[in-house]
């Protein structure tokens, strides 16, 4: 199959794009290469897909929002089904900056969703986020929880689930919605607590929680997130629905901290700083709803999947860490 996944050169993108190169399909990849982090990540990381691929893997530079390029790209070659993964990622830096977000974010998947339209993609499977809910009413979140976006970022992610809504009523497009719950793994942007915790212990830091540490996270690991789309390639049962992807539990982030610091061996303390703004206080996913749909079942939990990455921080750590220590 022919596969367009957009932002394919960042963490989940560049996973998402390894794992459909590895089931044999050839891959476009478009990402403007937003300097968001260090770009010699992303960079690294299509390198490593241009390896697998070889000739059944093509990178295009450019956004989502330019309407020829994206017209141009879905057409000429052919495209069956989109990932999209592209948008402007952040939830605090969007309380600074909502107009680039809803034009990144907005624009971009409407543009996506004519292309696909107009040339009679299959399917567009768009990566969207437990932010959509905003402060929980209860726990864990379902899908019927209502929606009340507490950030820039979060309004956007849930216009674009709006938008996939239309064009699979309007336009004949297959949609799918997934509400990703905090993803961490192998090539995790440097911003994020897990990469940021394990890169100060293992360089004798102490690792700083932002608020008193109690706020809770419900953590996914990469290789559910990326197991959970490729499904999608295989089934239309989840055509039109909004579904979580999570882990089966959460954690809170003076727990996660700690355990870092046991499984570094670092003889640090832990540092607090202020709460910033926009953050969730608790996010926990019931996945009941992906799992009757596409048989969904997160096979990694949160002690588990730290230390996967703590030993792939330490195998890639020559040209990781610089880059992380550096963003």
């Amino acid at each position: 199959m022919q596969i367009l996944i957009t932002g394919g050169g960042g963490f989940i993108g560049s996973n998402l794009v390894q794992g459909c190169l590895d089931a044999g399909h050839r891959v476009v990849v478009l990402d403007n290469l937003d300097p968001y982090y260090d770009l010699g990540i992303k960079e690294h990381n299509l390198e490593v897909c241009r390896e697998t691929g070889g000739n059944r893997f093509a990178f295009v530079e450019g956004s989502t929002t330019d309407e020829e390029l994206v017209e141009d790209v879905v057409s000429t070659n052919d495209i069956g089904v989109i990932f999209h993964q592209a948008s402007k990622a952040g939830v605090r830096t969007s309380v600074k900056s909502p107009k680039a977000y809803n034009e990144s974010n907005i624009d971009g998947i409407v543009t996506v969703l004519e292309a696909a339209a107009d040339h009679g993609v299959e399917r567009v499977i768009n990566a969207s986020s437990s932010s959509v809910y905003g402060v929980p009413e209860y726990l864990p979140y379902d899908e019927e929880h209502p929606n009340h976006p507490k950030s820039p970022y979060a309004v956007t992610k849930l216009a674009a689930e709006h938008y996939c809504n239309v064009y699979d009523d309007l336009r004949d497009v297959a949609t799918v919605n997934l509400r990703y719950f905090t993803v961490y793994g192998p090539r995790m942007r440097p911003n994020m607590a897990i990469s940021n915790f394990v890169s100060r212990c293992l360089n004798g830091e102490p690792p700083i929680i932002y608020g008193d540490g109690e706020q809770t996270r419900d953590f996914t690991f990469i290789d559910d997130i990326v197991e959970a789309n490729l499904t999608l390639l295989e089934t239309g049962e989840a055509d039109g629905e909004a579904m979580n992807i999570g882990s089966n539990d959460n954690i809170s982030i003076r727990e996660l901290a700690e355990y870092v610091v046991d499984e570094t061996g670092a003889d640090v303390d832990i540092v607090h700083e202020d709460a910033k703004d926009a953050d969730a206080r608790h996010t926990h996913a019931d996945v009941a709803k992906a799992g009757a749909l596409i048989d969904y079942e997160p096979s990694t939990d949160i002690r588990e999947g730290v230390s996967k990455f703590i030993d792939w921080y330490e195998a890639n750590r020559e040209w990781y860490e610089p880059l992380v220590r550096n963003s």
